[in-house]
């Protein structure tokens, strides 16, 4: 055989190596496609979209259920429930971890997010029950009951110094659920991914352009039905969570009154803050959930002192200044993501 022909023979058997090497990657990306997958969670709708050769609905599901079956204030069997009811001691992982954030929350914010403050927020007509308005009595007289300093975990055991404190995750549930469906999609190795639960995110790698995710900011306009829905702004985010707080859709009118539903725990009243919005960004969805709400209760100079000692969040509020017109504040690394 001349060497020509030897050559002609070698490549040609390279290239069948090729074709055998490559030819199954080449399939399972052209398998691969982004799935979708919406539902209801904890009182609200939430959105998956990744990109996987399977659909892993079920599995997501499965998880939500779990932070379900721990933190909702609506399940009477949840861990939380029982809890509060002192029917057990025994605090589940996603409790102690839900205890820890807020530990850690509470003292950056001197107070201003406590998950103890559910029966002020119950009292104000909010939360899992309702009832008449409370009077400055009643306020001062629950307020005794606020605190995260009486709480006491122990490994997984869970002491109250008054057995009538209450628990509410409410605020973060959201946030966590985002966290731990997000889980689900990393211990598959999937890599592009994006989860909502009621306006919080959570996103990894691109879309299916190849782009960051786009993820919009409503304006806060006072409509309690949510059926007139405008964007702020749209930032592209990738490797990040974000959550939004704001009293702009959850409220009701007393006496001509607009009653806010974030409790500021320190006074035991309604929030009557300049901030209208609240978006922060995290490493996790339950932290920026948590410092959402503590800014809302802050209020705009409060919370940009807060932000000073807090270098892994990034925020952007919009908030109504002294003239009544509504403006926006972003810190440099959030204004960096917004789209022109």
């Amino acid at each position: 055989m001349t060497n020509r022909k030897i050559i002609i023979v070698l490549l040609a058997a390279i290239a069948i190596v090729g074709l055998l090497v490559f030819a199954p990657h080449n399939a399972k990306d052209r398998a691969q496609a982004y799935q979708y997958n919406e539902g209801t969670i904890f009182g609200t709708l939430y959105h998956a979209k990744y990109l996987c050769d399977k659909d892993l609905k079920a599995e997501l599901e499965a998880e939500l259920q779990q932070v379900d079956a721990s933190l909702s204030m609506f399940n009477p069997q949840s861990t939380i429930s029982r809890l509060n009811r002192n029917e057990t001691d025994e605090a589940d992982r996603m409790v102690c971890e839900m205890l820890n954030l807020s530990l850690s929350v509470n003292r950056a914010t001197d107070g201003a997010f406590d998950p103890t403050v559910a029966p002020l927020v119950n009292a104000w007509g909010f939360g899992y029950k309702s009832g008449q308005l409370p009077d400055s009595a009643q306020v001062d007289s629950l307020r005794a009951l606020v605190g995260l300093s009486a709480l006491h975990l122990q490994g997984d055991k869970l002491q109250k110094d008054n057995p009538l404190a209450v628990v509410d995750f409410s605020a973060i549930a959201k946030g966590y659920g985002v966290d731990c469906a997000a889980r689900v999609l990393r211990n598959h190795q999937i890599r592009n991914f994006m989860v909502e639960i009621g306006g919080e995110v959570v996103t990894e790698g691109v879309n299916e352009k190849g782009e960051p995710w786009r993820i919009g900011i409503n304006k806060p306009n006072d409509d309690s039905t949510s059926t007139n829905t405008e964007l702020q702004d749209i930032i592209a985010l990738s490797g990040k969570a974000i959550a939004t707080s704001g009293n702009y859709r959850n409220y009701y009118i007393s006496n001509g009154q607009k009653i806010a539903h974030t409790i500021n725990p320190r006074t035991g009243y309604p929030v009557q803050q300049d901030i209208l919005s609240s978006t922060v960004m995290a490493p996790t969805c339950a932290e920026a959930d948590a410092f959402a709400t503590a800014f809302m209760v802050l209020g705009l100079e409060e919370a940009k002192q807060v932000l000073k000692g807090q270098p892994q969040l990034e925020a952007y509020f919009i908030y109504s200044n002294e003239q009544g017109n509504v403006q926006t504040w972003t810190t440099e690394g959030f204004r960096k993501l917004i789209v022109k």
